[in-house]
Formats: structure tokens, C-alpha cells, sequence
């Protein structure tokens, strides 16, 4: 133990060693481990020098272990193996191989954010489970972010100092309008929509998004139906029943016939992905978090 200084003999040695004993050539190793042959040739002579043996007898038909370069391999297998289940042990520890991250969101994000996310993540990290809750509102994913049945979860934002949060999108309010409808601009102006019975969403926030905004309208605006379900919202402006004013993200993708039209003022949603602030986040979530970035169409502004 003593007679050898072990930190002299590194890995990349005793790779080359177990690729020339399976290749039985210096060339054909140095192809398989796309270096130079005479890098090949000079960790084997090295790893010979250090350990006062000659591993490999060398001549015109290759190389081939001698009787102690055969014993030395097994344990040069064994040192590799060994590595690699150190490496794994710390991935394990780390929370990166296995797992899983519990994501809360809502319709639109599972529809069009999540898919192209999770499989950048598993690209990534395909031992990683990523379990998807679809909830009706922003405070249902709030609360299951606080009660712990989920690690990540989608809201609108600003949100309140128990999350850390990060902005994802910025998604328009449009207007729907029925197939026959003739409307030559893309703008519509309150007058113009105070001509439809109009179709919103029951659910929070669309309606403290909604309700206010129409407050400002110069005409009066009627709400004929307040509707839980966006493909309901969209199926019924498709029947000629009035106008909708939705996210663009949750009316998408529209049927053909039904128009699409800006409201007379703008009227965004922010929606943020969150974590409770303050809590112990084990690294696959942030990495998770991480592959948000840049997701699918949308210039997502997370910095983890």
C-alpha cells in the first residue's frame, strides 16, 4: 500500500487500459475513445511504468494482455464500477435520479406550457416522475402549495410573501366573437361590444380580472352567462349565443368560424410559476424549475 502512490494512477488509465484489452489495438482504442493513438499508448506505457509490470505484449497482430495485465483488469473494472455508483450515490442524495416533482396548475398552463416542459425535464432527467394536478383556481394551487401536496404550482401574479415566484407569461384577454359576425377591424370598441350578450368565466380570477375592466366600459355591457368551463365558453360563442372575453391561452385552439378580436383597452394576466418561500426545495425542483426556462413559444423570465 504504501510502495504505490495511488493518486498517480487516474481513471482515464485504467479506461484505457479495459478498451485496449477489448479492442486488442491502440488504434481501434483510440477510436472508441476518441482521442489521439499516442495518448493511448502513453497512459498504458505510464500506468505500466507506475505499477513496475508490462500489461499488454505488443506486436503485429495487436496487443494482448499479459497474465498480470489480466488480473489487474478485474480490478480495474471493479475501480470504474465502483466511480460510477459513487456518482450515483451523490445523484441519489442530490435528488436528481428518481423522485418525483408534484406540479398544481390549471387548464391553459397543462394545455399548452406543461407538455414541452416535461419533456425537456425528462430529456434530462428521465428517472424523475413529474406528477400534474389540474385545479379550477389560482387559490386551490395556493393552498395545496401551503398544505405540501405540491412543490410547484402555477398562479397569477403578484402573489402574496409566502411564495418565491417568477414570472412565466403575460397572456392577453380577447374577445371572441360568433362566426357570422362582421367586424373589419381587429380592434373592437366598447360600443361594438356592448352590441353582444357577453359569455365570461365564473371562476376567480377571470372574474375579478372581467367584472372591473367592464366597469370602465363608455357603453353598458350585459353578462348573459357566467360559464365554469372555457371549452363551454367557446362552444356556445361557436353557436351564435354572444361574445366571449377569455385569456388567449385558455381559448386556444379556436374552432374554425369563430373570430378573434382585441379588446378596446388591453387586458393581461401574469401568470407565475411559485414555491413556498422559506422551505427546503430538494435540487430536482429547482431543475424542473430550470426547464421552464425558454419553454415552447413563451420568453419565460425564470432565474433560479
Amino acid at each position: 500500500m504504501d510502495e504505490i502512490n495511488k493518486s498517480q494512477i487516474k481513471l482515464s488509465q485504467l479506461l484505457a487500459l479495459l478498451v485496449v484489452a477489448e479492442c486488442k489495438n491502440f488504434s481501434e482504442a483510440a477510436l472508441r475513445l476518441k482521442i489521439s493513438q499516442s495518448a493511448v499508448s502513453h497512459a498504458i506505457a505510464s500506468l505500466e511504468e507506475q505499477l513496475g509490470v508490462v500489461l499488454f505484449y505488443r506486436g503485429r497482430h495487436g496487443a494482448h494482455l499479459t497474465p498480470v495485465g489480466e488480473r489487474i483488469k478485474v480490478h480495474a473494472s471493479q475501480a470504474l464500477r465502483s466511480v460510477n455508483a459513487i456518482k450515483k450515490e451523490a445523484d441519489l442524495e442530490k435528488g436528481l435520479q428518481g423522485g418525483i416533482v408534484r406540479v398544481a396548475c390549471f387548464r391553459s398552463v397543462a394545455t399548452h406550457i406543461l407538455p414541452t416542459a416535461i419533456a425537456k425535464f425528462h430529456s434530462i432527467f428521465p428517472d424523475i416522475n413529474v406528477k400534474i394536478t389540474e385545479n379550477d383556481s389560482f387559490l386551490s394551487i395556493e393552498e395545496s402549495l401551503r398544505t405540501g401536496f405540491a412543490d410547484i404550482g402555477f398562479t397569477y401574479l403578484p402573489s402574496n410573501n409566502e411564495f418565491e415566484t417568477w414570472e412565466i407569461l403575460r397572456d392577453d384577454y380577447i374577445v371572441l366573437l360568433p362566426p357570422k359576425t362582421n367586424l373589419d377591424n381587429q380592434q373592437i370598441s366598447w360600443q361594438q361590444l356592448a352590441e353582444f350578450p357577453l359569455i365570461i368565466s365564473s371562476l376567480s380570477p377571470c372574474q375579478d380580472y372581467i367584472r372591473p375592466y367592464l366597469n370602465q366600459a363608455e357603453y353598458p355591457m350585459k353578462i348573459a352567462y357566467e360559464i365554469r368551463e372555457d371549452s363551454t365558453i367557446v362552444s356556445m360563442v361557436g353557436q351564435g349565443l354572444g361574445a366571449a372575453i377569455m385569456p388567449r391561452l385558455a381559448a386556444e385552439p379556436l374552432p374554425i368560424g369563430i373570430k378573434e378580436c382585441n379588446l378596446p383597452v388591453r387586458l393581461q394576466r401574469i401568470i407565475g410559476v411559485a414555491v413556498l418561500a422559506n422551505a427546503l426545495h430538494s435540487p430536482a425542483i429547482y431543475a424542473f424549475l430550470d426547464a421552464l426556462k425558454n419553454t415552447g413559444r413563451f420568453a419565460v423570465k425564470i432565474s433560479v
